[in-house]
């Protein structure tokens, strides 16, 4: 059954208040089925989603049963709109069977994918974000356990093995985007604190200054930055708008001094920060002619 999205837009116009039941569906954990229909929920900003997940359909039985609870929901105010991304024929096909308008990811493309390459796939859940790849879900792990132990510059043993070190005055978004490179690319992420002894100079601090082209300064606004440090200290000194513009901008001039790469975190999701701290670090090491481990395009991403 194929979607009708002029339907869809259709019932959010009558009625804006309206809530469309959103159903991602995956024989694996259901990441990608989240991820590529959330990139096509969020071009409707005005139309109000409630998202429901069920992943492992791993079974036609269990098929049924989803199709069952699609149909129920059928019968509601608005009509849901279902994601899938099962590759199994056979769950596959069982799910398509409901009622409900329904967007297969994977039938969409694989065919498409399978005539280019002249080969029919596998059409296994292979679980891209389970064990799966042992090699690289432990390289994840090891990176995770790298994160922490260097979270907030807490030690610098093995601080040399860093694929990325992210420098920021606290509370600029180091932690969540480091946790994120971790998990999510199996790099080594090093993140460092910027105090106002470090920003009493614009010399990078000595334990990251022979790793200047692993470094990677993160900024945001001083308005943004106040606030967040208001829900950590409320009317302290470390959350006035003075203290944040000083830090921000001594940390501005410790970049352009050393010509760090840079991103501004106030407006940008942590898988935005992320995607420009991989590509730029990488488009450096290409223009300085150098492949090595350290390199984030050599590690599997996500």
């Amino acid at each position: 059954m194929t979607p009708d999205p002029a339907g869809v837009v259709a019932a959010s116009c009558v009625d804006p208040d309206a809530v469309v039941p959103v159903f991602f569906l995956s024989d694996s954990t259901g990441i990608s089925a989240e991820t590529m229909g959330n990139a096509l929920l969020i071009q409707f900003p005005d139309v109000h989603f409630e998202r429901t997940l069920i992943p492992f359909i791993s079974t036609v039985e269990m098929a049924r049963e989803v199709v069952a609870q699609l149909d129920e929901a059928m019968a509601g105010p608005v009509p849901p709109l279902v994601f899938t991304t099962a590759a199994v024929d056979e769950v596959r096909e069982e799910l398509l069977k409901t009622r409900a308008p329904i967007i297969d990811f994977f039938g969409l493309h694989m065919s498409l994918v399978e005539e280019q390459l002249g080969a029919r796939g596998l059409r296994e859940a292979r679980r891209l974000h389970g064990v799966g790849d042992v090699r690289r879900y432990n390289d994840r792990m090891a990176a995770i356990e790298f994160a922490i132990e260097h979270d907030d510059g807490l030690s610098p043993r093995g601080l040399d093995r860093a694929d990325v070190v992210l420098l920021a005055p606290s509370r600029c978004g180091k932690t969540p985007t480091a946790m994120y490179l971790a998990l999510q690319h199996g790099l080594f992420v090093a993140n460092y604190p910027l105090v106002d002894e470090d920003l009493e100079t614009t010399d990078l601090p000595g334990p990251v200054r022979d790793l200047r082209d692993r470094c990677f300064g993160l900024t945001t606004t001083v308005a943004r930055l106040s606030r967040v440090r208001q829900e950590r200290r409320p009317d302290s000194r470390y959350a006035s708008e003075d203290q944040c513009r000083f830090e921000l901008r001594r940390a501005t001039a410790m970049y352009e001094t050393h010509a760090l790469p840079t991103v501004d975190t106030s407006a940008a999701s942590v898988e935005e920060i992320a995607a420009v701290v991989i590509q730029t670090l990488a488009r450096q090491r290409r223009s300085a002619g150098r492949t090595s481990a350290r390199d984030p395009r050599r590690r599997g991403t996500a």
